[in-house]
């Protein structure tokens, strides 16, 4: 199963570069990790206004892993849930294409 994981920036502290590098080691050596990004700047296209996601949401990230207990073990050592704050995880659909 894919995941996509949404990266809350509602941290107790900022986590710090020696977190972020000892999770993305972490992270790559696990096999699961497919990459992710930051989120900055934001265009919206459209006539209704909606709350900016970069307001509230910092980056994400993407995970393929066969039994999800593994990857919910991992993201207990993600540098936002060790600074007190919130990760979201998706399930991705199957593409068809």
């Amino acid at each position: 199963m894919e995941y996509i994981l949404f990266n809350h920036k509602n941290t107790d502290s900022t986590p710090n570069i020696k977190q972020w590098d000892e999770f993305f080691i972490a992270a790559k050596e696990s096999g699961l990790f497919l990459g992710g990004s930051e989120i900055s700047n934001q265009i919206q296209l459209g006539d209704k206004p909606v709350r900016k996601i970069t307001d509230s949401m910092g980056g994400f990230m993407r995970f393929e892993a066969i039994d999800k207990n593994i990857l919910l073990t991992l993201l207990e050592k993600h540098p936002v849930i060790m600074n007190g704050g919130t990760l979201e995880l998706c399930e991705m659909p199957k593409s068809t294409i």
